[in-house]
């Protein structure tokens, strides 16, 4: 049986979190979460977690979600939620209840409707 680094025989994630990094060409037509600090706040994010040892979790970059317009695109796995992330200070431990709770927050929902 083939292990991982940190010694797991399987994945035993109950969250799985997608931040999106994409970068466009700076004169592209729309923006890019990479251009708002995105790999900086999954970063500070995956940080947050081991913190609060949330072990059970797993936070990554991704590729583009398709909805940078929002703010930073994330979203959450298995429940599918979607996150703008605008504000880093005041988002991500928003998100960390989230995952510490399985309830999803509201305020940081991205809104797909107009």
């Amino acid at each position: 049986m083939v292990k991982d680094p940190k010694g797991r025989e399987k994945p035993e994630y109950k969250r799985h979190v997608f931040i999106c990094t994409h970068e466009r060409e700076p004169s592209a037509t729309r923006p890019c979460c990479s251009a708002k600090d995105s790999l900086e706040v999954m970063k500070a994010m995956k940080m947050a977690a081991k913190k609060e040892g949330l072990l059970d979790v797993r936070i990554q970059k991704s590729g583009c979600l398709d909805f940078c317009e929002n703010g930073i695109s994330c979203v959450v796995y298995p429940e599918g939620i979607w996150y703008s992330i605008k504000n880093q200070e005041k988002d991500i431990p928003k998100i960390l209840g989230h995952l510490r709770t399985g309830i999803p927050n509201e305020s940081c929902k991205m809104k797909f409707e107009d």
